[in-house]
């Protein structure tokens, strides 16, 4: 039996979900009201109303949340619905089959092979800024012309249809569609297949999708198979591109192993990587792959949180985040790591450092917040803790999250 969602329960009943969310009593909660236990019960019952503003503000002030919570008629933030719709036009873009239907391309004109590859990389920067609802709003129509251009030039439209893919696959985990992202992602290794660099570019998303399906054995296999193909015989001979897709994979199966609780597999395969990242060094981009000493140091924060060491995590985000490649990374890879480390200060007991680093998530990339299911997660978890900051309250409040 499911539970009625809070948007639709009348004010009182509001008032008691989040007082339950809150963990209060309806005693403490009277208390701090300055009102009698049999005042909040008959609130609560609908018996008594909330006609007075002084009088909700109070509540709400009490409860930690904004008064409109409990005011709105529908308080579903408008990202949710949003970002259900972009998946489905995705979807859709997804299962057109056009091309191999022979089908029209609706008078659209076929693009040149250089002018999808400079699409693509707008879609590909915009990913790393974090405009997730730009992306969505671009992929359904890039995704048409890709295919109609791989179609036309398949040689030259190869990679284009290849890096689409991937881009689709990354941001479809992003918004919590794992499934759908499989479909993207097995595309986009079926469209590498022969070309063994391609094949370690769009193994890179596969890593993202298998971990984010909880499939942490199969990811680690895959990643190891497809980093051993691309690897240099010796470190010091391999080119920073090269290098820097089998440092990522490696990186991915450390990460699949960390989730699967094999701590000491996990440092070592992120050792393999570190020797590789210092090749390649920071403020680089090969392959949109972000790879270097300091995207593995965060990695090695990410193990350690995985692996339920929260205290490392937080000790070596610490660290990470001094170094000046912290700044050179993506604000999508930077937001990211960021939500993790909040998880992890929340469960060494320090909600007001969490609370801290989701602001400079939302600074950095606010869609990491707002529009992605993961960061809304993490803020209402942080927002409902008693020393939270009033900041991160309002902000949880604001976009519809507790």
């Amino acid at each position: 039996m499911t539970s009625t969602p809070p948007q639709v329960l009348p004010v009182g009943r509001r008032v008691a979900y989040w007082r339950g969310r809150r963990r209060l009593s309806q005693q403490v909660f009277a208390d701090r009201l300055g009102k009698s236990k049999s005042w909040v019960d008959k609130v609560e019952r609908g018996v008594r109303s909330l006609d007075r503003v002084s009088t909700l503000q109070e509540v709400a002030m009490v409860l930690r949340i904004d008064a409109a919570v409990l005011l709105a008629h529908d308080v579903q933030p408008t990202e949710v619905a949003e970002r259900a719709a972009e998946v489905e036009r995705i979807r859709a873009a997804l299962s057109r089959y056009e091309v191999s239907l022979g089908r029209a391309a609706g008078g659209r004109p076929v693009l040149p092979a250089a002018q999808a590859a400079r699409q693509v990389a707008h879609a590909w920067i915009t990913f790393q800024h974090a405009r997730y609802p730009r992306v969505a709003e671009l992929l359904p129509e890039l995704l048409a012309d890709v295919e109609r251009t791989h179609a036309n030039d398949p040689v030259a439209g190869r990679v284009p249809l290849m890096e689409t893919y991937r881009v689709t696959a990354s941001l479809l985990v992003k918004l919590g569609a794992p499934d759908l992202a499989w479909l993207a992602v097995d595309r986009a290794m079926n469209a590498a297949t022969g070309d063994r660099v391609l094949v370690a570019a769009a193994a890179a998303q596969l890593g993202q999708v298998l971990r984010a399906s909880g499939q942490g054995r199969v990811a680690r296999t895959a990643m190891l198979a497809a980093a051993y193909r691309i690897a240099p015989p010796v470190i010091e001979c391999g080119l920073p591109p090269e290098l820097s897709l089998c440092g990522t994979l490696l990186v991915q199966a450390a990460l699949a192993a960390a989730c699967d609780g094999d701590a000491t597999a996990a440092a070592d395969l992120l050792d393999e990587a570190a020797a590789m990242a210092d090749r390649v060094g920071d403020g680089h981009d090969h392959h949109r792959t972000g790879f270097g000493p300091t995207a593995v140091e965060l990695a090695r924060a990410a193990a350690a949180m995985e692996w339920g060491d929260s205290g490392n995590a937080v000790a070596r985000h610490e660290k990470a985040t001094a170094r000046d490649g912290w700044r050179w990374l993506p604000g999508e890879h930077r937001a990211a790591h960021l939500l993790d480390t909040a998880r992890a200060y929340l469960q060494t007991g320090d909600p007001v450092n969490a609370g801290r680093v989701l602001m400079e998530a939302d600074r950095i990339a606010p869609a990491e917040i707002r529009h992605r299911p993961a960061g809304r997660d993490v803020l209402a978890q942080v927002a409902r803790d008693p020393a939270a900051p009033m900041i991160i309250v309002h902000l949880a409040a604001t976009i519809g999250v507790g």
